[in-house]
């Protein structure tokens, strides 16, 4: 039995890495997986709890075939590690944080995989940026116009899409309950 898995995305500033956080411990006290993401950005620059890499180390690892899916945004390298492979081989749900741009190549490799979008209004967004602090106004601008262009999942396959404009909980309530059915 191969286990189910979750691909999340949403524009930055969205609250993805937020809504990931306030299901995580009830998620995985319930049997679910959440992979790291190893990104070529320093530990120290706020955000997600993630691998911290210097490019030459990515290379490396990409290489030696250490990612199960791997891409580029935002001038960064991401990365997730081919563990999940083996977790969903042992039935396991696994939730990865992904990107929208990523998406249709991921899809080749874990075509069942559900797709989720985190997303809220772009006014929201860019206030949840400029409140962050790792980017100047004009790249705060440049993320809301590439928002734009990856506005929806655009593949065809069913995706769930969470709107995180109100409460961190109501959010995470929705995406535990997308998990619900998996759960041990």
């Amino acid at each position: 039995m191969t286990g189910p898995l979750f691909y999340v995305m949403g524009p930055s500033g969205a609250g993805k890495d937020t809504v990931l956080d306030a299901v995580r411990s009830r998620a995985e006290c319930a049997g679910v997986l959440f992979a790291r993401r190893y990104i070529t950005r320093p530990a120290s620059a706020g955000g997600e709890r993630h691998m911290p890499l210097h490019p030459q180390e990515f290379d490396a690892m990409r290489h030696a075939g250490q990612f199960a899916l791997h891409w580029q945004s935002h001038g960064l390298h991401y990365g997730i590690g081919i563990e999940i492979d083996g977790w969903l081989a042992q039935g396991h749900a696994v939730v990865v944080n992904g990107s929208r741009g990523y998406l249709k190549s991921a899809l080749l490799r874990y075509p069942a995989m559900h797709p989720v979008l985190v997303t809220a209004p772009e006014s929201l967004i860019a206030e949840r940026l400029a409140q962050r602090g790792r980017e100047t106004e004009a790249q705060i601008r440049r993320r809301l116009q590439h928002n734009c262009l990856l506005a929806d999942c655009g593949t065809g396959k069913d995706c769930a899409v969470i709107v995180n404009d109100s409460t961190v909980q109501a959010a995470a309530e929705r995406f535990f309950s997308l998990l619900r059915p998996y759960l041990r």
